[in-house]
């Protein structure tokens, strides 16, 4: 019997030992993954090694930049701002701009618009976008028009601060299309319920 039992863990032993390693996860990486310090050599790599050369006749498709995206918002989750390689966009929450169901621009707000017409002129942009959005209560003709109404007013004060003919500006109001976050949730609707003004990045 004792044989038996130690001959059963000796081969659990063995098992375990030749097994694949438990995965565990940890409370968090000490370095930024990436740049963990490598124990060995790089594998080195031999340029005449039939499978790393293309097929007789194959050509290399022409290289492009891929479109890399940043976003970043606020603590608050008032103001987010998206940029890519081509463009900025900025959304502001609609309570941050005005009263419930107004859209009448509170002074606060022009400060903030105000920040956003410096970042147009750091740009050079000559192309302006002002998008109104809504959420999903109400009627869908009413949210079309107050979303429009909300984007007028912004581009008003856009206007006013940045006094430029040569600009052009695109305004409109998409109601409750488009929306960003889950409209069954307060929390998601409020992130509905923006203006978003986007235009070109510089080439500066």
């Amino acid at each position: 019997m004792t044989h038996t039992r130690l001959l059963l863990i000796g081969t659990l032993a063995t098992l375990l030992a030749a097994g694949p390693a438990v995965a565990r996860a940890d409370d968090g990486p000490s370095v930024p993954p990436g740049t963990e310090a490598s124990a060995s050599a790089p594998v080195e790599l031999d340029p005449n090694d039939p499978d790393l050369k293309l097929p007789d006749g194959a050509t290399l498709a022409e290289p492009k930049v891929l479109d890399i995206k940043s976003v970043v918002e606020d603590q608050s989750g008032d103001e987010r701002r998206e940029d890519t390689n081509t463009n900025v966009t900025f959304a502001l929450q609609a309570e941050v701009l005005f009263g419930k169901d107004s859209a009448r621009i509170s002074g606060q707000a022009r400060a903030r618009i105000s920040g956003i017409a410096n970042e147009i002129k750091t740009q050079n942009a000559t192309r302006i976008r002002v998008f109104g959005f809504t959420d999903n209560l109400g009627s869908s003709a009413h949210g079309d028009v107050l979303s429009r109404k909300r984007a007028n007013a912004v581009h008003g004060i856009l206007e006013q601060e940045l006094s430029d003919a040569n600009i052009t500006y695109e305004v409109r109001g998409y109601g409750e299309d488009y929306p960003i976050a889950d409209n069954s949730t307060e929390e998601g609707r409020k992130k509905n319920r923006r203006v978003e003004i986007s235009f070109p990045r510089g080439e500066n």
